[in-house]
């Protein structure tokens, strides 16, 4: 059903972005930045972080710094209410013509549902991904959104199937360029050894948790079959490396030939032989460089048993398998048991035999050409424009 948007207000174009995750605020800061550029007088407000505020947005609260996935417990449920309060309260005030809705929908949907009833349009940046668990949620997003901005390529057929507009604008992550000299330099300083395997433990406290621990079992044992191997784990800040320090103290130590580094998954990604990675974005970023890898995701064993079995409607769970349309890499989700058994067999068979690596290279390198001649900066804002223009005169005032 089309929005029916306020044509009383006046004044200069607002847009409000909302993120609630370290990787939203990645995404949103990129498109803020190429908005800003292009019209510095755009008023930017948000509920972000650090890079959204960098890259030119007026943060009116601080989000993203306890992310949590899954079912939400009762403090979170509690926290967001207070934001949606707040978000209503500013939004009462200060009326801004535009939403950008960035990934979360748990936490953006109610925010979209206040905007909209304000006469905001409502794009999404970063798609929902219904089409992986929980598709019945299509039709609240159909509600609530003008237009879907896709970081993935298979993305937008799905979306407009049924019903909701849809764009493929290509991933922010690819957007720039490897800094090899940064990489040359920060692979100097990592541990001799061979093979050479990089653990990538996740951002958000719960999969790390989650995951963690089997990944340090999974490496303790390939170095029982290979003792030269070495390993290091890419920490996304300090804080996360001093919890990864906590967990390995809890799980019988920091293994031997293991070394960890804060903000250097491209630099781990390029030293590796072999890479085990948490399910999600990092995927990309090991894809991007052609490393093979295994793929694993913890799955919270009372959560599946209750609702996991029934909503989860997706093929795969990695990203490099989604966009191929097919696994081109191991994917494993434990679901009742801690064992890292077959993370080890999937690691070992891929250290093992070159040309399997050869091949999944191949595979991966093939898959990445989908994303060339895309910049998601360019697009998203081309989109976020587009929907402006819509708007004007009446809605966003003279400029």
């Amino acid at each position: 059903m089309p929005h029916t948007h306020d044509n009383t207000r006046t004044g200069p174009r607002s847009v409000l972005f909302t993120a609630f995750e370290p990787s939203g605020d990645e995404h949103a800061a990129v498109v803020i930045r190429e908005l800003r550029r292009r019209d510095p007088s755009l008023v930017i407000h948000a509920w972000g972080g650090e890079r959204m505020e960098r890259a030119g947005a007026v943060v009116v609260e601080r989000t993203g710094l306890a992310a949590t996935m899954g079912m939400p417990g009762l403090a979170k449920i509690l926290e967001h209410r207070r934001i949606n309060r707040r978000v209503e309260s500013w939004v009462k005030s200060n009326r801004p013509c535009l939403h950008v809705a960035v990934d979360s929908p748990a936490a953006n949907f109610p925010i979209c549902k206040i905007t909209r009833a304000h006469g905001a349009s409502v794009v999404h940046l970063v798609a929902p991904q219904m089409w992986a668990w929980g598709s019945w949620r299509v039709r609240k997003l159909r509600r609530l959104t003008d237009h879907v901005l896709c970081l993935l390529p298979f993305e937008p057929d799905w979306f407009e199937a049924r019903g909701v507009r849809a764009t493929f604008v290509g991933h922010p992550l690819l957007d720039h360029e490897l800094d090899e000299e940064a990489i040359e330099a920060a692979v100097h300083g990592f541990p001799e050894g061979s093979p050479k395997v990089a653990i990538m433990p996740g951002s958000r406290p719960s999969e790390i948790t989650a995951n963690f621990p089997m990944m340090l079992e999974t490496f303790r044992r390939i170095r029982e079959r290979q003792p030269g191997a070495a390993c290091v784990v890419a920490a996304t800040t300090e804080r996360v490396r001093e919890r990864l320090r906590e967990i390995a103290n809890e799980w019988g130590g920091w293994p031997e030939g293991m070394d960890v580094v804060v903000a250097g998954v491209d630099s781990a990604t390029r030293w590796c032989d072999l890479a085990i990675v948490v399910s999600g974005t990092v995927t990309l970023h090991v894809a991007r460089q052609h490393k093979p890898m295994v793929v694993i995701y913890r799955v919270n064993k009372f959560t599946y048993a209750l609702v996991g079995r029934w909503i989860i409607a997706a093929d795969h769970i990695a990203l490099p398998n989604l966009v191929a349309g097919r696994r081109i890499v191991p994917e494993i989700a434990p679901k009742t048991n801690d064992d890292p058994a077959p993370i080890v067999e999937q690691a070992m068979r891929l250290l093992d035999d070159a040309d399997a690596r050869r091949a999944m290279r191949d595979d991966l390198a093939d898959t990445m050409r989908r994303f060339e001649g895309r910049s998601a900066a360019t697009g998203a804002a081309d989109a976020i424009e587009q929907t402006l223009r819509e708007l004007r005169p009446a809605l966003v005032g003279a400029t």
